[in-house]
C-alpha cells in the first residue's frame, strides 16, 4: 500500500538554503521508498504537481503562522492524507520534525554569538522583541509540553535534548532521526582545478608551498563562527608565521566585514573569500579539512557533505552533525566556539598530512558515507510513519 504523505514548510524555494534544500531532498528518498509525497507550502515558486501553495496571495516574503495555518487546515478538510509531517510547530500533525532545531535554543545561542557584554545584554533584553518568533517559540513550547501531540522528530541528540532541556518534554515523544543529505556524483574534475587554480592565484601560492585549506561553509557567518575562525588563525600564525595553514571561506553574507577582520588582524593573505558557490562538493574537493566552529547548528549539511566526501571535520558541540563522527578518529569535536586557542590548535593538528591522511582513511573505513545518506532518514522514517498508523488504526 502506498501512503499519502504531506510535509508542511513555509516556503517551497530550494535556493532558500538547509531546510528547504534538505525537505527536498527528503521528499525525492521517500518516494522513491514509495510513499506519495505531498509539499504544503505557505509560499513558494516550484510547478510541480506534488508541491501546493497555500498563501500565493498573501504580501510579503513571509507568510504569518495563524494565517498558513488556517490555510493549512483548509486544504486537510478537503484532502486525505495518511501521515501529516510538519516543519513548523502546528499542533495538528501527526510529526513535528524543527529542521534548525528549537526556537527557545536558538534565542540563546543566538545571544552567545556576541563577544560583547553590553551586546548580549542588549539581546537577551530584546529578545522577544521579534513577533512572528515569538509566536513561533510559544506554539512550540505549547506542543512540546503537552501529554500528547505530534510525535517529536529530532534531527540530532543536541536537539532532542533542547526539548527536554527548554520544555521538559517526555523523552517518550521524542524520537532522534538523524539528519542526511543527497550522496551527488563527484564534481567535474575540470570545475574543481579550475576553482583550485582560482584559489591558489587568491592566496598567491603555489602547489610547491604544500598548503593545507581548510574549508568554511555557510551564510550567517556570525552565528556559523567565522570571526572566530578567522581570530584562531592569527593565533596560529603568530606562533609560526611559517604555517601551511590557509582558509577559504564560502558564503556570500556580510563578506566585507569579515574581509576588514581578516585584514585588521594581518591574516587577510591566508584567506579566500569565494562569496556564494553553485557547487560546495568542487570546493570540497580541492580543500583538505571542512570547519565549521559554529554556535549552534541542528545538524550542519556541509559538516556531513564533508563527512560523505571523505574530508576530517572540525566543528563543535553545538552542532548536531558532531553525532556523525568520532573525536580524535574522523575530525575534532570544539567545546567552545569562542576558544580561540582550541580552535587554533586544533588547525595545527591538521596542518600534519599524516592526521588528515588517518581521519580520511578513518571515514572510509567506518563508511560515515552511508550513515550521513538521506536514503537511510527516508528508512527510519518509515518505520515512524507505519507505527503512527498502526496506533492510529488500534485506538
Amino acid at each position: 500500500m502506498t501512503y499519502k504523505i504531506a510535509i508542511i514548510i513555509e516556503r517551497a524555494d530550494t535556493a532558500l538554503g538547509g531546510a528547504e534544500r534538505s525537505v527536498s531532498e527528503l521528499t525525492g528518498a521517500l518516494n522513491a521508498a514509495d510513499f506519495d509525497v505531498h509539499i504544503l507550502a505557505a509560499k513558494g515558486n516550484s510547478q510541480a504537481k506534488n508541491v501546493h501553495i497555500l498563501c500565493p496571495g498573501s504580501p510579503g516574503k513571509r507568510t504569518g503562522f495563524g494565517v498558513f495555518g488556517r490555510a493549512i487546515k483548509k486544504h486537510l478538510s478537503e484532502n486525505h492524507y495518511d501521515i501529516v509531517h510538519s516543519v513548523l510547530p502546528f499542533d495538528f500533525a501527526d510529526i513535528y520534525q524543527p529542521r534548525g532545531g528549537t526556537y527557545a535554543e536558538s534565542i540563546v545561542r543566538n545571544i552567545a554569538t556576541y563577544q560583547s557584554g553590553i551586546a548580549r545584554t542588549f539581546k537577551s533584553i530584546f529578545a522577544f522583541a521579534n513577533f512572528k518568533r515569538t509566536i513561533l517559540l510559544n506554539a512550540e513550547r505549547k506542543l512540546s509540553q503537552k501529554t500528547d501531540g505530534p510525535r517529536i522528530i529530532a534531527i540530532s541528540q543536541y536537539v532532542a535534548g533542547q526539548f527536554q532541556k527548554h520544555y521538559g518534554t517526555n523523552a517518550s515523544r521524542i524520537t532522534v532521526i538523524p539528519n542526511g543529505i543527497e550522496i551527488g556524483s563527484p564534481p567535474e574534475k575540470s570545475e574543481a582545478d579550475n576553482l583550485r587554480r582560482n584559489i591558489f592565484a587568491s592566496l598567491n601560492i603555489k602547489e610547491s608551498d604544500k598548503p593545507v585549506l581548510f574549508l568554511f561553509a555557510g551564510n550567517d557567518f556570525r552565528r556559523k563562527g567565522l570571526g572566530c575562525l578567522i581570530k584562531a588563525m592569527r593565533l596560529l600564525l603568530s606562533e609560526n608565521p611559517q604555517s601551511p595553514a590557509y582558509l577559504v571561506v564560502a558564503g556570500h553574507r556580510g563578506i566585507s566585514s569579515y574581509q576588514k577582520l581578516a585584514e585588521k588582524l594581518n591574516v587577510a593573505g591566508r584567506v579566500a573569500f569565494l562569496g556564494k558557490l553553485g557547487n560546495i562538493h568542487s570546493a570540497l574537493a580541492v580543500t583538505d579539512v571542512a570547519v565549521l566552529p559554529t554556535f549552534q547548528d541542528a545538524c550542519s549539511r556541509f559538516i556531513l557533505e564533508a563527512l560523505a566526501a571523505g574530508k576530517p571535520v572540525i566543528t563543535t558541540i553545538f552542532n548536531g552533525a558532531a553525532d556523525f563522527y568520532t573525536d580524535n578518529r574522523h575530525g575534532r569535536v570544539i567545546e567552545r566556539p569562542d576558544d580561540i586557542a582550541e580552535i587554533a590548535e586544533t588547525l595545527v593538528y591538521f596542518t600534519n598530512p599524516a592526521n588528515i591522511r588517518n581521519a580520511s582513511e578513518a571515514i572510509l573505513e567506518d563508511n560515515i558515507k552511508r550513515q550521513v545518506s538521506v536514503t537511510r532518514v527516508a528508512g527510519q522514517l518509515k518505520a515512524v510513519y507505519e507505527d503512527i498508523i498502526k496506533v492510529r488504526g488500534q485506538r
